[in-house]
Formats: structure tokens, sequence, C-alpha cells
């Protein structure tokens, strides 16, 4: 008869088993998920609960780490779920006997959550009580939740697994392979976090091998906590498309003795560990024990004091404030201006440069940089932003879409951006490839515009996407879009809602027409309290009016301006001209500024107009 195992916790170090994906890829069986062996191959994902058993591990973990209906539903398999569950329990516990506890493994859903995706919080928790009531049900002993990189994911597994079970648990952060963020206060704060939930032990798994879960370990040592640690083995290589790790069972098992030293009670392996690595550790945790370097019976802390970590100073942190660009510590101050030029292709970039000089010197605040624009193919927005500055002196509002980059590259940029001086980021989602220059590209859209303004507010308070803190704070003023003429206004509010919420400082509009839309737009959104660049694009024409309103989504110009410029025949130019002065003669007094887009390089336009507004 096992001993209960809360009671087990507090007795001596415990050992979990290493790898199932990696047995199972090294046995050659390969296919995705690994969850199907269950019913395919059910007599090889016994053999490998026996392995680690008779290595020497207490724990052996279910094949059921991708077992969640979202995981599963990416293979078409949503609908054995129970199936696929139930027999990884089983199976375990056939295996296991009276001589390893069984942990009903649980990992991510495997998608973003609010706000970062679109998985809701709710879902997600129904999502983990789902499998985890088919674990508990099947009779695990224990839950070990593993492998969550998103804290607030963990929280709804966390949440989920109290509301189906009283069953002992395991809660582990994966944490990323980052030396200043695993010698910082992040991982204790976990710790805190993770405690205050009430889950029984606290830890960390995957991403990092031995020598970086060490670093992490002492840094999530707290009094009266219960520990638990799973490195891999090391970072892996590809041959053929298949990960190769390094890490021998000699290195792992002598950073298990630290570990063990350093406060962990369950110690394991994750990644392409085997039952060799097991093995290893087993024989270091009876040479401890044989040699009177564990306690006995009480071991949620098993050494005398923490390993000490050298202090180093807390960097300099720079207030939002201190580096703010001039732009934004003008609004509201003063009536701003910026223009929109036209990028080219290549990579002479001489008509932006004297472009942004000519109207440099009429007083324009900013110039706006877009980001590949209609899915064409130009030069990147942050190095011409970047020319910009160096060049002319004048503050570029820098676009920055996510159709091109992952969230990896998104803050990447970003990071750039910020290290090169630029402080102005105008956040959008972009056009889809597949009406451009290369219409089979692949689209990435990780995230939306909302996503990418709440990526560049983590950064201003210090912390990246999804939480991990970053060196130093960032100082980008936020800009976001708002289109006052979109077909269905109530949901292009909510957008814009979510984008305030966000972390959006200031909205720059599309272009319009009318002070009617102007109006209208400005009293549903003055709930958000939040400055207004209106958005003008002055008319060549008659057929450049009937091009916009027909052929570009979200324009919309009004007939009678259409047809105004209909009949103005030689004139028409100089009307675009004089309609888009008196418009923002009038509408100035109840915006922060105008975001002005003169076409065809027709940059002239622009001090004619501001001369007709001062």
């Amino acid at each position: 008869m096992k001993t209960d195992f809360r009671t087990r916790l507090k007795q001596a170090p415990i050992l979990c088993d290493g790898a199932m994906g990696t047995l199972l890829d090294l046995y050659e069986y390969e296919e995705l998920p690994h969850e199907i062996q269950n019913l395919k191959n059910p007599d090889i994902v016994a053999r490998i609960h026996r392995e680690y058993i008779e290595a020497g591990a207490e724990i052996i973990e279910t094949n059921t780490f991708s077992g969640n209906r979202l995981r599963l539903t990416q293979f078409h398999l949503e609908e054995r779920i129970d199936e696929i569950n139930r027999r990884g329990v089983e199976i375990a516990r056939e295996a296991a006997g009276d001589r390893a506890y069984v942990a009903g493994a649980v990992g991510p859903t495997g998608k973003l959550l609010e706000p970062i995706g679109k998985l809701k919080l709710s879902e997600a928790r129904e999502t983990f009580r789902e499998q985890i009531e088919i674990l508990v049900r099947a009779g695990v002993d224990l839950l070990i939740l593993e492998t969550f990189v998103s804290l607030q994911e963990l929280d709804e597994a966390i949440s989920a697994a109290k509301e189906v079970t009283d069953l002992p648990i395991v809660a582990q952060k994966a944490f990323p392979e980052d030396g200043s963020i695993l010698s910082g206060s992040f991982p204790i704060e976990v710790v805190e976090h993770l405690v205050s939930r009430g889950v029984d032990v606290v830890g960390a798994n995957c991403t990092v091998g031995p020598q970086r879960m060490f670093s992490i370990i002492r840094n999530m040592y707290k009094d009266g906590v219960i520990l638990s640690a799973q490195p891999a083995a090391g970072i892996p290589t590809l041959l053929n498309g298949r990960p190769v790790y390094h890490t021998s069972p000699e290195y792992l098992a002598a950073y298990a003795k630290e570990l063990v030293q350093a406060g962990v009670t369950l110690v394991g392996a994750c990644c392409g560990s085997t039952p060799s690595h097991i093995r290893a550790i087993r024989q270091v945790l009876n040479d401890m024990q044989g040699k009177g370097g564990m306690e006995t019976p009480s071991v949620s802390v098993r050494v005398a004091a923490r390993p000490a970590v050298p202090s180093e100073p807390a960097p300099t942190v720079p207030t939002y404030a201190d580096e703010r660009s001039r732009f934004a510590r003008n609004i509201g101050t003063k009536f701003l201006v910026s223009v929109e030029l036209d990028i080219p292709r290549g990579i002479d970039m001489t008509s932006v440069i004297e472009g942004a000089r000519y109207l440099h010197g009429y007083g324009v605040d900013a110039i706006n940089v877009t980001d590949g624009a209609r899915a064409r193919l130009r030069m990147s927005s942050i190095a011409i932003s970047y020319l910009l500055q160096h060049q002319v002196g004048i503050e570029a509002m820098t676009h920055l879409a996510t159709r091109d980059r992952n969230m990896i590259g998104l803050q990447a940029e970003l990071l750039g951006a910020h290290a090169l001086g630029l402080r102005n980021i105008l956040c959008i989602t972009g056009d889809p490839t597949n009406i451009g220059d290369y219409p089979h590209a692949t689209s990435v859209f990780d995230i939306d515009s909302t996503g990418l303004i709440r990526a560049v507010k983590s950064m201003n308070e210090g912390r990246d996407l999804i939480g991990n803190p970053i060196e130093q704070r960032t100082s980008f003023l936020i800009a976001c879009a708002a289109n006052p003429r979109a077909d269905d206004m109530d949901n292009e509010l909510r957008k814009l809602e979510r984008k305030i919420a966000a972390g959006a400082d200031i909205i720059y509009t599309q272009p319009i027409y009318e002070m009617r839309t102007l109006e209208q737009f400005l009293k549903r959104s003055e709930q958000w309290k939040k400055p207004v660049m209106l958005g003008i694009l002055p008319l060549r024409g008659y057929k450049h009016a009937e091009f916009l309103h027909n052929e570009i989504p979200g324009m919309s110009i009004p007939e009678p301006i259409r047809e105004h410029l209909r009949h103005a025949g030689d004139r028409a130019a100089q009307l675009g001209v004089q309609l888009a002065a008196e418009f923002l003669r009038e509408a100035k007094p109840l915006v922060a500024g105008v975001y002005l887009m003169p076409p065809f390089r027709k940059y002239d336009i622009v001090p004619r107009i501001l001369e007709q507004i001062r």
C-alpha cells in the first residue's frame, strides 16, 4: 500500500520519471500527438512506464500531456478525448501497481488566451476541467500541471483542478532561457503567486537545462514551500527533423544533487531525458541519503540556508516620462501635425528624406512611416524612421504591422526600435498578403493590433508580452487606428475599446471628410478621454475620389464631395485642398492634431492647408 502522497512529500526527496515523447520517438512511434499511442500501441507506453519505475522513479506521469480537447482538435481527435485520457491512466496504473504514484499530466491548451489571443479564460478553464475530470475518474494519485509558459493559463488550470478534486496538485511553470530573468526576482514572484493559489508543490520544468534550472530554483526558494524541478536534457539540435539532446545522465544527475540541496523535494527530468538519466538521479539520491545528506522525515526545506546569490545593484530603470518623445510631450499643449510620406521601392530613400526635410521646415511634428502598406514590398519602417530622425531631426510615427512577424519578431523589433531612439509606434494589424506583391506569402497574424498594443504597453512597464521581465522599461507613445466611417460602427468601437484597454495612448483616424462623421465619432469615443489625430487625405480629383470610395476598404467619400469634384474640371485638385482646409479649420478645436496624407508625393499641399488654419 502506497503512503499518502502528501505524507510522502514530507519524508524525503521523491523522484519523478523523465520524458515520454522522447522515448516514443526513440522507439520510432513518432506519430503525433504522442497520446494516440495510448490507443494504438498501449504496450509501448506501458513499457516506457516500467522502464522508468525500474530506473527508480516513484512517480510516473500519464501519457496525457496534450490530451485536452483543444490540442486534440488539431489532429481531429477531440471526440476521443475520454478514451485517450482514460486509457493513459489505466496503462500507467497497471504499470505502477503499488510501486509508484500515478500523476495525471496536464499541459497547456496550445492557444493564446485573451487579451493576447482569442481563447477566453472561461473556455480555457472548461478545457482543463474536462480533461482533469477524466483523469480523476480514472484514478490518478495526483495532478502535475506542467510546462505552462503563461502564468495566467496555469491559474486557469489550477482553478479547474480545484473545482474537480482535492487531490495533490503540482504546478510547474516553464521559464525562458534567460539569465537576467532567472537571476532576478521573477521566479520568487511566481512562487508566491502559486503558493497563494493553494497548490501542494510549486516548481519549474522543461525549456531549460540543469544549470539554468538550478538558477531558477535557487531564486524560487522560500521557507515552507515544497519545490519541484524537472529540467530538460539541455538544448536540442535537429537531426533529420528530430530533436537530439546531448546532456549525459551523469551531468543531469550531478545537478539533481544540487537541486535537492537547494531545497527541491520533487525532482525529475523532462524533454530529452531517458530511463538512464532517471537511474543516474536515483543513484545520487540513494548516495545522499546513505551519507546523511538528506533530512528525514521533514524535507520541505532541506538546507540550512538558501545558497548565496551574488547581490547586484538594481538596474537603472527610466520612468515613462523621462524618455518620451517630443510628440508625446506636446500632446495637449499644441495642435500637432503628422504627415504620411510615400515610401518608394528599393533602397534609395532620397525622396522620403527630402520630403521630410521640406515638411520639417514648415513645423510638421512627425512623419508617419507605413509598414508594407497594402502588402507591398517596402523598406523596413523602423529603418526609414531611424534615417528620418538621424538625418532630418524630425520625429517619426513608426507603423508596425502584425502581419509579417510572429510574437518573438515583433517584440524584437520593438526593442530594436527603442535602442535606435524611436519612441512613437502606431500599432496596426496590416493588410493580408494575398492583396499585395506576394499573394502566396504567409500572413503571420500571431496577434492583432490589440495584441501588439498590449506588447508595447507591457514593455513600457518593464515586461514582455507574457509577463517575463525585461531589463529596462521602454517609453513608447502607443498609437492606434480607428475608422469613424466603418460599416459597423458598433463593432469598430468595441475594437477601439479593446485597444484603449490594452494601453493605446492616442487615436489616429482613417481619412474622413465631414464634420458630422467626426462629431459622431468623438461623441461615442469621448468616454475613453484619449486624444484624437484627425486623418485627412486631400483629394486630387473626381477619379481619385471614386477610386478611394469604391476600391479601398474602409474609405468613404460623401457623395456631395464626389459630385462637387466631378464638376470642378481643371480646378479639382485646388478644390480638394480647399475642402480639406475648410474641414480641418472647423474640426481643429475638437481634436489634438491632424494626420495628413498628401497623395502622389504632393507634399506642397501640406503647407497650403496649414496656412489656411493658422
